[in-house]
């Protein structure tokens, strides 16, 4: 065999096994399974992310604010409405899911740092998040606040929270409204508010269950989820507020990426999927068009 010849051989060995792994997608990659789905086959072309893991979407959420993401006792693994959008997502982006859940609060640097590809917690787009990442929008949600069933203390807004107790959870923009509300408290002449900060949201929620403040304040799925699970002993204050879009926040380098969870996106509220998952976890006044 000539020189040349074992060349060329030896080039078409290696472009047969590059294109045999374009062709198994995950295949050539890690070897572990985190998430699967059994319609795989329905997903769409692969696209060439810079991926944490290859062959897996990585995703930073929250862990513990149901009924957006919360850990399953039974299966110790993360699940809620977020759990589940982020996997179909995934699905039509050829990629398996490794979901990592930690502290609200340490999400966006987490993600900047790349430790994450996508974060998606209910977090509200806000003109400081869009300063440290870009959003693929795909939820409509308020704040609210939670009372004992009664309102003893009448609470119907934040102006009425003026030298109360409320709980909060770290890292929430219900924290930073909360504080704007104190600040406003001092500046009429009246009592700041006492903001007990946990990180938890359930932690919050006991709170209010002992007594030791007179109201949560939280996204409104939240608020409707306690409320649904502690019928007769919790009730919403007053009305909805700061009805605003929740995003799948993106790193703003990673344009491909942000643009391939877009088109996803648009797929799943297509064909349906979007709708099914609002109604399963009972978000279907969150649908956005």
């Amino acid at each position: 065999m000539t020189p040349r010849f074992r060349y060329l051989n030896a080039l078409a060995i290696f472009v047969t096994s590059v294109l045999s792994c374009s062709f198994l997608l995950v295949g050539c990659g890690s070897s572990t399974t985190t998430s699967s789905h059994p319609d795989a086959h329905k997903a769409t072309a692969s696209v060439p992310y810079d991926l944490v893991s290859p062959g897996y979407l990585t995703v930073g959420t929250g862990s513990d604010r149901p009924p957006m993401e919360f850990m399953d006792t039974n299966t110790h693994q993360p699940d809620g409405f977020d759990i589940d959008l982020i996997k179909a997502i995934a699905l039509r982006m050829n990629l398996q899911v490794k979901v990592m859940p930690a502290s609200i609060d340490t999400l966006i640097p987490a993600l900047n740092a790349n430790h994450y590809d996508v974060v998606i917690s209910g977090m509200t787009i806000t003109n400081k998040r869009k300063q440290e990442a870009s959003f693929v929008p795909y939820f409509s949600q308020g704040e609210a606040l939670l009372v004992q069933n009664s309102n003893p203390h009448a609470i119907e807004s934040l102006a009425d929270l003026c030298g109360q107790s409320v709980g909060v959870q770290s890292g929430s923009l219900e924290q930073v409204d909360l504080q704007i509300a104190s600040d406003a408290c001092k500046k009429a002449g009246k009592p700041a508010i006492n903001s007990l900060v946990l990180p938890d949201q359930s932690a919050v929620i006991q709170l209010l269950a002992t007594n030791r403040v007179v109201a949560t304040y939280q996204d409104s799925p939240v608020t409707d989820y306690y409320l649904q699970q502690n019928a007769g002993r919790f009730a919403m204050a007053g009305v909805v507020f700061n009805t605003a879009i929740a995003g799948i926040a993106v790193r703003k380098t990673d344009i491909v990426l942000q643009t391939s969870v877009q088109n996803a996106f648009n797929q799943i509220e297509r064909d349906g999927t979007y709708h099914t998952l609002l109604a399963k976890w009972g978000l279907a006044d969150g649908a956005i068009a």
